[in-house]
């Protein structure tokens, strides 16, 4: 896969469907590109006039383009075919492409509405060169009935300019700049009114630009006309954005023969595993979060997740929480044909740092309860395991919140260790919301002396605090600050101790509140 951390010698492949939404019209209904059919055109309704939006190859033989009334293409071809455009099935059928030839590299991005765009750095190998990797891309569309043109070049906008105003192929060094600069201005991609004035001013290649200093240029078409004419000659490498998020590392295998038995998918699962243990194990990492892959013969893609609760690189251990995760899929794994790749990926990992077990068997701990957190996780779905942890809070019912287990701690800190001598600060157990009492004090301000709650009159023998906690203050612009607590531990005559507050100051208005928000063990 490539090295996502080198800088130079990168290579792009553009990827051209000139035809796509009259090849998806074609998909559609089931037609293949050998049936001899009329010209066909798709239609939409622009200014009040129905314009054409696309044509099929016999309909732009014809002479028939987009941005052409449909009563001028009829008046030229009366026999032509008519059908609405949708330009949401375009975009999706688009999309469907873009995760099928995913398999080609990790890093793909659509370029526009009717092309990808493919960082293929060190991916050539996989499939025996750069010719090898560009007759694979134009065979899988063939395969999906899409027509194609491809350029590969050292830039994306130098291969986009050399499949869409070139005749595409494999470009680089001297070779690509001459191709480059045989390009019509058109190339650019610049508005209609500054193509035009760059033809009337005699610069109709990119030869004719690529002589001169781009400063005139700038003055004249604007500094986005320069910045262009950079990045189309292969100047300046904008790079592309991947659709998905680039993983840590990522492995594949682009397998001979397709698979479709249980047994041979776990087999290549787990050597996909053995070699992503071992990269993160040079990277001084382990895995928080794998992904699988599935590429099937027939261009549907589909991939499974499992999370861990640490840290890990232990192969076996994450080959059984997929074996738990394919077992209990809603919609299970469907080979179809066959998989004829495999790509193991890991988005997610954090420092682990390898470690010598001693002669004497580990006791059970923390390790064997994230195993098992890792196998309920993988069989019953990441939201339904969930733990505790802590938030950093004054206010006591904000201290504490659920999330999933799988997901990796929160930055707010380490739960505070208990004092084996002095007793709870807090309860175990804690009212949500704090439940109101009548509470007496012999001053108003002094610890109260008795309190009723659910009927029961508790004479207090014990009491400790307060506890002054204030609002948040940085709370206020989501609404109106609670009053100032002050918490009392207290112990009633008959041994039970409760965690009492009073919300707010006699003297002040609302009037103070009693609540208890919790019981001691």
């Amino acid at each position: 896969m490539p090295d996502m951390n080198s800088r130079n010698d990168r290579r792009y492949l553009a990827v051209w469907f000139p035809l796509l939404p009259t090849d998806r019209l074609r998909r559609e209904e089931g037609r293949s590109a050998a049936t001899a059919e009329p010209a066909t055109v798709l239609v939409e309704k622009l200014k009040g006039a129905l314009r054409l939006a696309a044509g099929d190859a016999s309909a732009l033989a014809l002479g028939l383009s987009p941005g052409m009334t449909l009563a001028d293409a009829r008046a030229r071809a009366p026999d032509i075919r008519v059908v609405a455009h949708r330009p949401e099935a375009d975009a999706a059928l688009l999309q469907r492409v873009l995760l099928d030839f995913g398999r080609f590299t990790p890093m793909a991005a659509t370029d526009g509405l009717d092309g990808l765009a493919l960082d293929v750095t060190g991916c050539a190998h996989l499939f025996g060169g750069e010719e090898g990797l560009v007759r694979a891309v134009a065979a899988r569309a063939s395969g999906v009935g899409l027509a194609v043109r491809l350029a590969l070049a050292g830039t994306p906008e130098a291969a986009r300019a050399l499949a869409r105003f070139g005749r595409g192929g494999i470009h680089e060094g001297e070779g690509q700049s001459q191709a480059l600069r045989r390009l019509p201005v058109a190339a650019l991609e610049l508005s209609e009114k500054e193509t035009q004035a760059l033809s009337r001013a005699g610069l109709k290649t990119l030869a004719h630009l690529a002589d001169r200093p781009t400063a005139p240029i700038a003055a004249r078409f604007g500094a986005a006309a320069a910045t262009r004419l950079n990045r189309v000659l292969g100047r300046e490498d904008a790079r592309i954005r991947p659709e998905r998020p680039v993983p840590l590392v990522s492995v594949d295998r682009i397998l001979v023969e397709p698979i479709t038995e249980t047994t041979e998918v776990e087999a290549v699962l787990g050597d996909l595993l053995s070699e992503a243990m071992d990269r993160l194990d040079l990277r001084g990492q382990g895995g928080r979060a794998f992904q699988v892959g599935f590429f099937r013969l027939d261009g549907e893609v589909r991939h499974i997740s499992v999370r861990t609760g640490r840290p890990t690189r232990d192969a076996p251990a994450v080959l059984r929480l997929f074996r738990e995760r394919l077992a209990s899929l809603a919609r299970p794994l469907d080979p179809g044909f066959g998989f004829d790749q495999l790509r193991l990926s890991v988005p997610v990992a954090d420092r682990l740092a390898s470690r010598q077990r001693g002669f004497d068997r580990t006791p059970p701990g923390a390790e064997d309860l994230g195993r098992l957190v890792d196998r309920l996780t993988a069989r019953l779905g990441p939201e339904a395991v969930s733990r505790f942890e802590p938030v950093a809070s004054h206010w006591p019912e904000r201290t504490v919140r659920l999330t999933p287990a799988a997901l990796p701690p929160g930055e707010d800190g380490e739960w505070p260790e208990p004092d084996p001598v002095d007793p709870p600060l807090r309860p175990l157990q804690m009212f949500d919301p704090p439940q109101p009492i009548l509470a007496t004090a012999e001053v108003p301000d002094h610890p109260p002396n008795r309190f009723i709650w659910r009927r029961v009159d508790h004479r207090l023998v014990r009491v400790e605090g307060p506890e002054r906690i204030a609002p948040e203050w940085w709370r206020r612009l989501r609404g109106p600050l609670e009053p100032t607590r002050d918490y009392y531990r207290v112990e009633d005559q008959e041994g039970r101790r409760f965690w009492l507050f009073r919300s707010g100051f006699y003297g002040e208005e609302p009037a103070p509140r009693w609540f208890v928000h919790g019981v001691f063990a």
